[in-house]
């Protein structure tokens, strides 16, 4: 579907707003009154503010140094970003968050934890050494008008591992982990090198998998045999990161808008690309649903975070021996997750991590924990068992409707160039907008190359006039762009949307093209200096 299916259905818009504004509500009334009655804040994350359910779906993107993390990032947007610079060394240094904004600019990283509007607020804490690496860059891109993007800085190799940044690292990829919609973890296809660094980022992965997307990246670069091999050895070392019985789905691809080589797994990496921007284009249809999913989740840890409490409140002696009593118990807790387990019918994986929990409580002064409320627990409850559930008829409802992405993620125009979908109906119409532009100019860029154009043009076979789907598509696909460039490049040359390319359109879409080899940016819609003459819109005459 277009994207002018979004703008004019604000029904989806509506339905999603209501659900995240009554998950707001939820909030405030149930669950924020118990994390702070038990100091749920000063043991895992802060609470929750008005940006953090208001808020556009966020990507996190991450990888080693090289590995095309800003490169995919570009991709996506089809558009460079001011401070961008892409490079074999390690070129970005600092967390950019991708914004939407009518004026392009940056906001650096002290400012955004002071803007109200802006969800990094609780990003204080890492002090000044993270905030000077941290920064916002806003610009009027149509993508991000959907979602925002979070670049990283490259994770370092095990010969840099000696080297500081100044801040906690994995502590910041586990605060954004926690509030993004999705994590795309990049691999080159040339090095699967482990460093320390990358292992302990995978730490701080641990218990989003669910969000996170693996990608081997620059797989065009490498022939079969070896791309089996980086394969095996990649799929061997994540199960040795994350140890869990499910295997993790790594795409295979070569994410940038420049011609791919030609391999014999060609066809597959067009696959996976597709699969991987169906997931990402389907954020923001499954926003409320990931923030539904991600308050049960903290409502879950914030049940058991009170019943450990409780239990540590009471058996604390009154007066004497305090400070090792104190000691004992972390030194049990094992046990004492044990028990709230069997006594409360807590699940065992709603407890959070013993040994981070251990270090947190050894701070803490126990007098001035606060036992179980049965009030405050009551409302939890409510909360778990029949408050979500009442907002579940509207999600369902939600699922039947679909929202794309623009550009490079507009599912339509992907659609276009799949072989099922081809079968069928090669190239599908786009509607035109109603409103057309009333620039006349005289001059045709494309009319001095036509030449050329028609010699391509008339050698395809057209009939009648014009050349098919089928024809455009197979010339196309000699150009060994990918697929999605090429499905906009038909969207923009197709002017009267009828399926089929005349020879003004045809010039128009090999223009566009050799433009794209040559490194230049696709636009968003066809300029008037390369709209043909002949389909120009006629002004209306005044005299009547």
């Amino acid at each position: 579907m277009s994207i002018r299916w979004l703008r004019n259905n604000t029904k989806t818009l509506e339905d999603v707003s209501m659900v995240t504004e009554e998950l707001k509500n939820l909030y405030y009334k149930r669950l924020l009154p118990i994390e702070k009655y038990y100091s749920f804040h000063h043991f895992h994350s802060p609470s929750y503010e008005d940006t953090d359910f208001d808020n556009k779906p966020m990507v996190l993107v991450m990888g080693q140094y090289s590995t095309g993390k800003t490169t995919f990032i570009r991709y996506l947007t089809e558009q460079d970003f001011p401070g961008s610079r892409v490079g074999p060394e390690p070129t970005t240094d600092c967390f950019t968050a991708l914004m939407y904004g009518e004026v392009e600019g940056i906001i650096p990283g002290n400012a955004l934890t002071v803007d109200p509007k802006k969800p990094f607020r609780n990003l204080n804490p890492f002090g000044n050494t993270f905030l000077n690496r941290f920064q916002c860059v806003q610009m009027p891109n149509q993508v991000l008008e959907s979602i925002s993007i979070i670049d990283t800085p490259g994770i370092l190799t095990a010969a840099k591992r000696k080297l500081s940044r100044g801040y906690d690292f994995p502590a910041v990829l586990r605060w954004f982990a926690e509030r993004v919609d999705r994590i795309i973890l990049l691999f080159d296809a040339h090095k699967l090198e482990f460093s320390d660094e990358l292992t302990g980022a995978f730490g701080a992965l641990c218990g989003y998998e669910d969000k996170l997307r693996v990608v081997l990246n620059k797989a065009d670069k490498v022939d079969s045999q070896e791309l089996m091999r980086v394969y095996g050895a990649l799929m061997w070392s994540l199960g040795k990161v994350f140890r869990t019985p499910e295997i993790l789905r790594v795409y295979i691809g070569s994410f940038w808008s420049e011609p791919r080589q030609m391999c014999d797994h060609y066809q597959l990496i067009e696959l996976e690309e597709e699969d991987l921007l169906t997931d990402i284009r389907n954020l923001p249809r499954n926003a409320a649903v990931r923030k539904l999913n991600d308050l049960v989740k903290r409502a879950r840890l914030v049940r058991a975070h009170a019943h450990i409490i409780s239990y540590l409140k009471q058996e604390m002696p009154t007066i004497f021996c305090k400070e090792t009593k104190k000691h004992n118990l972390i030194y049990q807790l094992p046990v004492i997750f044990t028990k709230i387990q069997q006594q409360h019918q807590v699940p065992a994986g709603d407890f959070p991590n013993c040994t981070k929990m251990q270090e947190r409580l050894l701070g803490q002064d126990f007098s001035k924990f606060k036992t179980l409320k049965p009030g405050l627990m009551a409302s939890l409850d409510k909360f778990l068992s029949t408050d979500i559930a009442k907002l579940m008829p509207f999600l369902q409802q939600q699922e039947q409707r679909k929202k794309s992405l623009p550009g490079v993620l507009d599912g339509e125009f992907l659609g276009t160039f799949r072989p099922a979908q081809y079968k069928r109906d090669p190239f599908k119409e786009f509607p035109k907008d109603d409103d057309c532009s009333e620039k006349d100019l005289d001059e045709w860029s494309v009319e001095k190359y036509k030449p050329k154009y028609d010699e391509i043009f008339y050698n395809l076979c057209p009939n009648e006039g014009k050349l098919s789907g089928t024809k455009v598509r197979e010339w196309m696909m000699t150009t060994l762009l990918p697929n999605s460039v090429l499905a906009h490049v038909w969207r923009l040359s197709d002017i009267d949307g009828d399926g089929m390319l005349d020879n003004e359109e045809f010039a128009v879409a090999v223009h566009l093209i050799e433009g794209k080899l040559e490194g230049y940016w696709l636009p968003r819609e066809l300029p008037s200096h390369l709209v043909p003459p002949s389909k120009r819109p006629v002004a209306s005459s005044d005299e009547e």
